[in-house]
C-alpha cells in the first residue's frame, strides 16, 4: 500500500481511525468509564479523549487545519500519543471498575 498526503501508510490512519471508532462506542455503551473519575482528572480526560477521538478521524477524511500548531496536534506522532494515553485511560479504568 502506497501512502496519503504526508507520506503516512494508509494502516496507519485506517488503524487509528477504527481504534478511535472503538473507543467511542466502548464510551457509549460505558460511559461510566470517564463519569465516574472524580472532577479534577474528568476535565483533563475529556480534553484528551476529544483531542484524540477527532485527531484520529481528521487525517483519514483528508482535513486538515490551517495553523501550524494545531495542523502538528492533529498529525502523527502526536495525535498517535493523545489516542494511545486515551486508550490506555479507557482501558485501566475498564478493568478498574470490572
Amino acid at each position: 500500500m502506497k501512502s496519503m498526503t504526508n507520506e503516512r501508510p494508509v494502516w496507519l490512519a485506517m488503524g487509528a481511525m477504527l481504534l478511535a471508532a472503538g473507543l467511542a462506542l466502548s464510551l457509549l455503551l460505558h460511559p461510566e468509564l470517564i463519569s465516574g473519575l472524580p472532577m479534577p482528572l474528568r476535565l483533563p480526560a475529556i480534553g484528551l479523549g476529544f483531542w484524540a477521538l477527532g485527531a484520529a478521524f481528521m487525517q483519514p477524511m483528508g482535513l486538515t487545519l490551517r495553523r501550524h500548531w494545531q495542523r502538528r496536534a492533529t498529525t502523527p506522532p502526536w495525535n498517535l500519543a493523545a489516542l494511545g494515553a486515551f486508550t490506555l485511560i479507557v482501558v485501566v479504568r475498564g478493568l478498574w471498575l470490572a
